[in-house]
């Protein structure tokens, strides 16, 4: 077969072979091994693997910016106690300093991320070259889906 279609209809055409000749008799059916299923099979599972430790390394990643966007946020506010002081003593409550700070760590989380989506949309552009060139092939495309952004 020329292509996928055709080696499908192939492989068609022999299993309702074999189903009519299990019936009329056992010697006349045909085994075969689909190669190129096997090969594509195996690389399926192969790209399976790496997405999950790609996965598991994007995980990890998200809780330790987590952690350090938190640590970040504890050290600003060791270190600005003076103006702390300074809200609570004009009529500030706690929820309002509290706010403040969320405020400041949403922000500093907002940008990272943007910068991040930035940077890999970016990075695409030189990537999806080297993909055309080692190809040969314009129709395979890296990509960010926008569920991953």
């Amino acid at each position: 077969p020329q292509d996928f279609e055709k080696k499908q209809s192939v492989l068609n055409y022999l299993d309702h072979y074999n189903e009519k000749m299990k019936k009329i008799d056992e010697d006349k059916v045909i085994t075969y091994t689909d190669v190129v299923g096997t090969l594509m099979s195996s690389v399926t599972d192969i790209v399976d693997v790496i997405s999950y430790v790609l996965i598991a390394f994007v995980g990890i990643s998200l809780v330790v910016s987590s952690i350090m966007i938190g640590v970040i946020t504890y050290i600003s506010v060791l270190e600005r106690k003076k103006e702390i002081g300074i809200l609570r003593a004009i009529g500030a409550s706690k929820h309002n300093i509290s706010q403040v700070f969320n405020a400041e760590t949403f922000i500093i989380g907002l940008l990272s991320g943007l910068m991040g989506i930035g940077i890999t949309l970016l990075l695409l552009i030189p990537t999806n070259i080297i993909i055309h060139n080692v190809s040969n092939q314009t129709s395979i495309n890296a990509m960010l889906p926008v569920s991953g952004a």
